[in-house]
């Protein structure tokens, strides 16, 4: 998995534990809400700024929007 994907996958991940609608987090970051839509899905490529503010929004570090996770089991 790319980069990108991850990025994408864990702003929603987080995004959705905190639960925030796309809407909510783009106001707090400042951002469209189709442009947090397109960091989601992976089709935007954010920059290392964009990277900054969506942590700041979600109240996380930096760096876990860009660390792989492994997907959590259900037993």
């Amino acid at each position: 998995m790319n980069l990108r994907a991850v990025f994408g996958l864990n702003v929603q991940r987080l995004r959705r534990e905190k639960g925030l609608s796309q809407e909510q987090l783009s106001f707090a970051a400042g951002r469209t809400r189709a442009y947090i839509s397109s960091v989601e899905a992976g089709r935007r490529n954010a920059t290392l700024d964009t990277l900054e503010v969506l942590a700041t929004a979600l109240d996380v570090e930096p760096k876990d929007l860009i660390t792989a996770t492994a997907p959590k089991r259900h037993t």
